[in-house]
């Protein structure tokens, strides 16, 4: 005879299926809510996320005007660094293989845009450059999604269920290649180009804010819209989700996985060739191992938003170009000089405290 402890504990059914068996349920609260435990990871992120806030409004008060001028630039870097980001991250989201050759697809993006802008003879800001600029947008962004799918094709296809150590190598021995091609295409030394881009600034009060960010800016976000709108809204895009969750699913259920491997390298090269135009017109020069740092600027970005995440790499983009902006021109912890080790320090204290990143989830890995 049951009692009331029996009842009351964890297992005791509340139901019972046709057969007249007992069907157990778990322990929850009142209609069916289970409260939160809030783990020390969460409090020491909330700490470090309080402090940095208020580094920031420091440096507001310290500078208001420095502070916006810079924060503008971050901004800018940061909206470069998401649209190499998203290429990581999908490609790693469909297949879970890290691209290591993703940056130096954007030097050659930078490269090949430069060069064919001084090949029609488009050097300095005119309403005809304007069109230019598109055209050559157009070029770079076809060329790395014809760059990028050969290389998926020839290199990465017949390894897929290959050790993951297999793959990974040879993402890096394509990176060499590729460097190499942009050492035959653009020297070994940086090469100055020239930008269609005004070169005038924009006077709110005593904020002066360059118009080059604002384009920058303006190409990015309706790029990072339009992106996520194909994977979310998009029948192809419903097909890369539900390859990234079980490719022998998705096969079955009539997707042809290959080509939706292919369409997501030609997506993430696209979005590498618009990254690389926008460079090249801002900074105004091209070098071969460009693709090193800012790749692996862009992979830490992916890894703080959560490798998988397009919102994730958004943010971790921005986040990524405003923290380094901050570093540089607003000292806003150590100085130039310390640029780089601050940022992969917020990675690894990320890692260690979250290690699906922002806005991804701590997952064993597929099997």
């Amino acid at each position: 005879m049951a009692t009331a402890e029996d009842s009351a504990s964890p297992s005791a059914p509340s139901e019972w299926d046709a057969d007249g068996a007992p069907i157990p349920v778990t322990q929850t609260t009142t209609a069916g809510y289970a409260p939160p435990r809030y783990k020390l990871e969460s409090i020491i992120g909330m700490i470090v996320l309080a402090g940095f806030a208020a580094w920031i409004v420091a440096s507001f008060i310290k500078g208001p005007r420095v502070f916006a001028q810079v924060l503008t630039i971050g901004l800018s870097n940061g909206a470069l660094y998401a649209l190499i980001a998203l290429g990581y991250t999908m490609v790693y989201g469909i297949i879970e293989l890290i691209n290591f050759a993703h940056g130096d697809l954007f030097m050659l993006g930078a490269v090949i845009s430069a060069m064919f802008l001084e090949g029609v003879g488009q050097t300095s800001s005119s309403a005809v450059a304007w069109v230019w600029l598109g055209i050559t947008m157009i070029v770079a962004m076809v060329s790395c999604s014809l760059i990028n799918v050969i290389i998926e094709k020839l290199a990465y296809r017949r390894l897929r269920n290959a050790p993951k150590l297999a793959p990974l190598i040879t993402a890096v021995g394509v990176s060499f290649i590729l460097q190499n091609i942009g050492i035959k295409l653009n020297g070994s030394a940086p090469h100055s180009r020239k930008s269609v881009l005004p070169q005038t600034s924009l006077h709110l009060g005593s904020i002066t804010v360059d118009y080059r960010y604002i384009v920058v800016v303006s190409i990015t976000v309706p790029l990072l819209l339009l992106m996520t709108f194909i994977v979310q809204r998009t029948r192809v895009g419903k097909a890369m989700r539900a390859t990234a969750q079980d490719r022998d699913a998705s096969l079955l259920m009539g997707i042809n996985v290959d080509r939706i491997i292919s369409y997501t390298f030609a997506l993430g090269g696209a979005l590498a060739g618009a990254a690389g135009v926008l460079f090249v017109q801002v900074n105004r020069e091209t070098r071969y191992d460009l693709g090193f740092r800012l790749g692996l600027i862009a992979f830490t970005a992916a890894v703080l938003g959560g490798v998988g995440n397009l919102l994730g790499a958004v943010i971790g983009g921005v986040l990524i170009g405003v923290i380094q902006s901050l570093n540089d021109g607003a000292r806003l912890f150590a100085g130039q000089k310390w640029t780089q080790t601050v940022m992969f320090s917020i990675l690894i204290i990320m890692i260690i405290f979250r290690p699906g990143g922002i806005f991804g989830a701590h997952q064993q890995e597929k099997v």
